[in-house]
């Protein structure tokens, strides 16, 4: 009996120390601390996010040169597959793929990837453009060309920010304004 009443009397001090923590309000947060961390939160928010659009440009403008790289490489091979024709005015014929089992030809030479050869890769679009043609014997012969990689959209949350070209010799050049008046060496 005497033990019930010493734990009867330990519970009723537990319980009078919760009212208590309840009334002087010490647990959990307040409103106001609450909007505190919330306004923190969104002015890291506005501080980072410019950052990562940034970073994701840079992201894309590295792919596009990256990949104006795969095409002229893919041209050197299709000049050296295909020596009549030399060069080619067209993405689609240095992507592609031919029937299963089929071989590789001038009109899909399977060079590039195939998003590559639909003009669209990582936020920027390309084209083959200026061909210079020549013709002998009846046959059209390409002896050079140039590559244009413009962003799909500009501005603050724009894919990119420059524009970039090559030719046959290989060099990038970049257009600050993201046209395709490519005069910046990257190279």
């Amino acid at each position: 009996m005497f033990r019930h009443a010493a734990t009867h009397g330990a519970g009723e001090k537990k319980m009078n120390r919760i009212k208590q923590l309840h009334q002087h309000g010490e647990e959990g947060f307040t409103l106001i601390e609450l909007l505190i961390v919330m306004s923190l939160i969104l002015i890291l928010m506005t501080l980072a996010i410019p950052n990562l659009l940034n970073y994701r440009k840079q992201g894309n403008e590295t792919s596009a040169m990256a990949s104006l790289r795969a095409i002229n490489n893919a041209e050197l091979q299709y000049s050296t597959a295909y020596p009549t024709n030399q060069f080619t005015c067209s993405l689609s014929a240095l992507g592609g793929q031919g029937a299963a089992g089929s071989a590789p030809s001038a009109q899909s030479a399977g060079l590039i990837p195939n998003d590559l050869a639909t003009g669209q890769k990582a936020g920027y679009t390309f084209t083959i453009t200026n061909c210079t043609k020549v013709t002998i014997n009846n046959t059209d012969m390409y002896t050079g060309y140039e590559v244009t990689a413009v962003p799909q959209s500009l501005g603050k949350a724009g894919t990119g920010n420059r524009g970039f070209c090559t030719d046959q010799s290989g060099e990038i050049k970049a257009d600050p304004t993201g046209g395709t008046n490519c005069t910046q060496p990257i190279q």
